[in-house]
């Protein structure tokens, strides 16, 4: 995957979500709001995450005809998966400060620009 302990770009962006508050429970939709990123991308990476024991997820303890919507699925990470977290997306930000800004070229010679 080429990025910070294996995790794709997409998973960092989830896991630094999750590690601002390892305790805080979240609810799929809600990570797709808050990464921009559509269920088809946010289930697999909690799937996944959940496979690794990063993530630990449970059902809401409320009964749906109370709530008025079906029980959310929270999850939240593990005290192992909060560490692994933090120094994934640490690691990731190290990565980001060292790579040089790449330069745009200048315009290629009888392009006008306006």
């Amino acid at each position: 995957m080429g990025s910070s302990r294996g995790f794709s770009d997409t998973t960092i962006e989830v896991l630094s979500l999750l590690v601002n508050d390892p305790r805080n429970p979240w609810y799929g939709l809600e990570l797709c709001r808050e990464a921009g990123l559509k269920s088809g991308t946010i289930y697999p990476i909690l799937a996944r995450l959940e496979s690794l024991g990063v993530l630990e997820s449970e059902f809401e303890q409320a009964d749906p005809t109370e709530l008025g919507r079906p029980r959310r699925r929270l999850y939240r990470l593990t005290p192992g998966g909060a560490v692994t977290a933090r120094e994934a997306v640490e690691e990731r930000v190290r990565a980001l400060q060292r790579k040089p800004l790449r330069r745009h070229s200048a315009p290629r010679q009888g392009w006008v620009m306006t």
